[in-house]
């Protein structure tokens, strides 16, 4: 695939009917690099792009504030390091539209339009092709992505919480995923659908596909842990947030929020790697109920502390 130059963009945007409207742009250009957030060798990098979705992404992009001109491209297939994975350019009026704009671009692109797999020295070319086309949901002996759950009293918001600190992740560029502990058995599927009927026939896994959405259904003979989960179904992602996972999580957020009532906190001293509460607790990493920002921030400078786990 012909890699476009940026220069050709700019000069694009500069020879536009709009160009007048223009007072600053900004251009990403992300390569693939010689090793993994965690330091491990990388050999390369298998990608996939939904180019469907990158356009519909740009004329999205195209309607917030202040942006004149959008431009974006994502390679795709066997990628060596060094090679180009994206370049984005954002022109638009002022600095503070430019600057958000490109950050809010750029986090789309990686969460919704590409799939990537890194290539450890020792990984199989074939096996990593499949992985990044087609997703693999079986446990990998590489180190997980980054995993934290919040965790507090019932009726404390977690919910709540983790709606307002996903899209903070997500302006940090963060590709984030969430899992969801149901204590109770669950029917995700709809009785009387084929794919309910494959199931009742007797089929041990089977799977729902569209091309916006893919729901991967499987019997099991015993809770699977969330580590495990996080391996084998998020591989790729920058972090997992978990909803619940008290006693099997191996980084803990607690929300305690003193207006619903609870006396204390759910957590033991020292259990919860942060404390976001209404409360005047004492706790070294301590945010308000409020500041999902911040929050958000603390969590992306120790994504490679959260990848600690068996």
């Amino acid at each position: 695939m012909a890699t476009p130059d940026v220069n050709d963009w700019i000069a694009e945007v500069k020879a536009g009917p709009e160009a007048s409207g223009v007072g600053m742009m900004l251009a990403h250009q992300g390569i693939v690099r010689g090793t993994t957030r965690s330091g491990e060798p990388v050999s390369g990098m298998m990608l996939g792009a939904d180019q469907v979705r990158l356009e519909e992404v740009l004329a999205e992009a195209r309607t917030w504030p202040g942006v004149v001109a959008v431009r974006a491209w994502v390679n795709e297939g066997s990628l060596a390091v060094g090679d180009d994975i994206m370049k984005v350019l954002v022109a638009g009026d002022i600095r503070e539209n430019v600057f958000g704009a490109l950050q809010r671009l750029v986090s789309l692109i990686k969460n919704e339009v590409v799939s990537e797999t890194e290539m450890r020295a020792h990984d199989d070319h074939e096996s990593a092709r499949r992985d990044a086309s087609a997703g693999d949901p079986s446990p990998k002996d590489t180190p997980g992505p980054a995993l934290v759950a919040i965790v507090g009293k019932s009726d404390s918001g977690k919910t709540t919480l983790i709606e307002k600190l996903l899209p903070e992740l997500l302006k940090l560029g963060l590709r984030v995923g969430t899992v969801k502990h149901d204590a109770h058995s669950f029917e995700i599927d709809h009785p009387g659908k084929d794919s309910w009927r494959h199931g009742q026939a007797g089929a041990l896994a089977y799977v729902v596909s569209s091309p916006e959405r893919l729901a991967y259904i499987s019997r099991i003979d015993r809770e699977t842990t969330l580590t495990d989960i996080a391996r084998r179904f998020f591989a790729g992602f920058d972090l997992v947030v978990a909803e619940g996972y008290k006693r099997s999580s191996p980084h803990l957020v607690e929300l305690f929020r003193a207006g619903a009532g609870h006396p204390a906190p759910l957590c033991a001293p020292g259990e919860a790697l942060a404390l976001v509460t209404d409360a005047p607790l004492e706790h070294e990493h301590r945010f308000a109920l409020d500041d999902a920002a911040g929050l958000a921030r603390f969590l992306a400078d120790r994504l490679d502390a959260l990848r600690a786990y068996d």
